[in-house]
């Protein structure tokens, strides 16, 4: 069975050529990972990135469900790779098909468009170089690929990947970003027992079977990042004081591996050193995709759902990404493209016989399952595993013009979300593995407003309103997802930045921004030197600065009652106020994400 998001995901291949970042299976295909030297154990200091706003669904009006017969569109046919990925759903409704239908979104704006379900990701990237090679001398080819649609986290490693090759062609070929048709919010998660969400600190030593450098692996290297807990990025050791990984084939594999008690035996490491002794470790972790997530709960059960889109709900936007020279040449298909997918967003959004239709032609292209199964799983459901635990199953949703706007930072107020995603990941996979992706494109290189723009442009300010996440001032957060010390300096004894803060701030303000859909409560706390009073009431104004901070930046990702205050003066130290070391870590601010 085939992932309800295939995102073969993303991932880090670096094929073509001879960049293979892949080899024969999907851990091949995503993959970067041979045996590597013995290193210390990284903590990724930061994981920045974001999400936008709720779809109040005004000026959508209902349109008739496209038929099943093939329209006789007059302009080229346009190809499109993709994944099984519900976020694509919009897309899917709008074309009526596997390729263009009469009465069709696509038709209406003169769109042929060929849909193609691809899974690996380097035959995406293969497509994409085909199409370049032959559009180059021809433009008029049946060859290739026009655009693939992958996981926005992902991005960087995939035009990592391809541009190189693309770019041998001039610079104008190279492959770029132009829109996102909908995000994973919720079915791409990591799983663990109940122990690690009550205490994250509890899963130090834990073994986590993933595609590794794929985008839900990447859930969990921002989760132990949140959390102040190493990454061992070394899949042939085992240290008792970092997450572990143990490599899966593919998401299927990942909870296969869980189920049927997989062990393997390692070196053990400590700082980053062989201690001399042999451990034999087991799967304790799962990070898959659905239906790996519901067979993990039916088949053995006993993990939960640690943290996922749904929380991280920035992380995976379903980015589109087509060869530059063909999207200059032809403007006005590309821009039909985006708004025929934007008018499908907005129907699935807010009518439920378009949703079912899309359902519907989802499990004719993907070949695979039922309408009800693709529906179920893109509204995402609670249901209880093998052993009595109740577990978060499946959701993603499509995006409209309003959602990209936010998306892309366009609006005002709101933050260029693609962008944060693009690099962060990008930095991760280079930090971990710099002998596989030394380099990856600049974002301003591979993000291409343009077109979205002009369609904005248009449609004025007649469009349908942007999902949002909705916070309440009076609720406090009832379930922590991660909690951090943060070192922003502060001018002394006053609650002024220094000018060190402000790269912190920064790298904080994305940190923030990717798990848009949880609550932030900034904790501000001192040494005992001074004044008591004092210091309560100089942690009060340091942790409003930051709250001030964020909410001057981005209004639309921070809005009112999302950020919660809390001073605390020097009443719970976490370190002696003896030494002047202590009294440092004392100066300190945590920040708490839950819901």
């Amino acid at each position: 069975m085939s992932r309800l998001t295939t995102l073969g995901k993303l991932a880090v291949l670096l094929v073509i050529g001879g960049a293979i970042f892949i080899g024969v299976k999907i851990l091949g295909n995503m993959g970067i990972l041979g045996p590597r030297t013995t290193q210390e154990s990284t903590i990724i200091e930061k994981v920045d990135l974001p999400d936008a706003p709720k779809n109040a669904s005004t000026s959508v009006q209902p349109l008739a469900l496209p038929s099943s017969t093939p329209a006789n569109v007059s302009t080229p046919e346009i190809r499109w790779l993709h994944w099984a990925w519900n976020a694509q759903m919009g897309a899917i409704l709008a074309n009526g098909g596997a390729e263009t239908t009469k009465g069709s979104i696509m038709a209406s704006k003169n769109v042929n468009l060929k849909m193609t379900r691809q899974d690996d990701v380097s035959l995406m990237q293969a497509g994409l170089v085909k199409f370049a090679e032959s559009y180059k001398s021809d433009p008029g080819t049946t060859e290739g690929a026009h655009f693939v649609t992958i996981m926005g986290d992902g991005a960087a490693a995939f035009l990592a990947g391809v541009n190189p090759q693309l770019e041998k062609l001039g610079d104008e070929y190279r492959a770029q970003i132009v829109y996102t048709l909908g995000r994973s919010l919720g079915e791409d998660k990591f799983m663990g027992p109940p122990a690690w969400k009550e205490n994250p600190q509890a899963a130090r030593g834990g073994v986590t079977t993933a595609v590794l450098r794929d985008g839900d692996w990447n859930i969990v290297i921002k989760w132990c990042s949140d959390n102040g807990i190493p990454v061992n990025a070394d899949e042939t050791t085992y240290d008792p004081e970092a997450m572990n990984f143990i490599a899966a084939d593919s998401y299927i594999d990942a909870s296969e591996k869980y189920i049927n008690g997989y062990t393997e035996e390692r070196d053990e490491v400590k700082k980053g050193q062989r201690t001399g002794k042999k451990v034999t470790v087991g799967v304790t972790g799962v990070t898959t995709w659905t239906p790996g997530d519901v067979m993990v709960a039916k088949k053995k059960g006993g993990l939960i759902s640690i943290v996922s889109t749904k929380e991280y709900r920035s992380q995976m936007p379903c980015v589109l990404i087509g060869i530059k020279k063909w999207m200059e040449d032809n403007p006005r298909l590309v821009e039909n493209l985006i708004e025929g997918m934007a008018i499908g967003g907005d129907q699935v959004k807010s009518y439920s016989p378009a949703l079912k239709k899309a359902a519907q032609i989802s499990a004719e292209i993907y070949n695979e399952e039922t309408a009800e199964y693709w529906e179920k799983y893109y509204k995402g459901v609670t249901e209880t595993d093998r052993k009595g635990l109740p577990v978060e199953l499946g959701g993603s949703r499509v995006n409209n013009l309003a959602d990209n706007a936010e998306i892309f930072g366009i609006n005002p107020g709101s933050t260029n979300i693609v962008k944060i995603v693009y690099t962060t990941f990008g930095d991760i996979v280079q930090k971990l593995y710099p002998d596989l992706v030394p380099s990856y494109p600049v974002a301003e290189e591979v993000i291409n407003t343009r077109f979205l723009k002009s369609v904005l442009s248009r449609a004025g300010s007649n469009i349908a309103s942007a999902d949002e996440a909705e916070f309440n001032a009076d609720d406090n957060i009832r379930e922590t997802v991660s909690k951090k010390s943060w070192a922003i300096e502060f001018a002394s004894g006053s609650s002024e930045f220094t000018p060190s803060a402000r790269a912190v701030m920064e790298q904080l303000f994305n940190d923030l921004v990717i798990a848009s859909n949880l609550k932030v409560e900034v904790h501000g706390h001192t040494d005992n030197i001074g004044d008591p009073a004092a210091n309560l009431s100089l942690s009060e104004r340091r942790a409003f600065a930051i709250k001030t901070w964020l909410e001057n930046k981005s209004a639309n990702n921070f809005p009112e009652g999302r950020v919660s205050i809390f001073s605390h003066g020097a009443s719970n130290p976490v370190a002696s106020n003896d030494t002047p070391a202590g009294r440092a870590k004392n100066r300190r601010v945590e920040i708490i994400m839950g819901k």
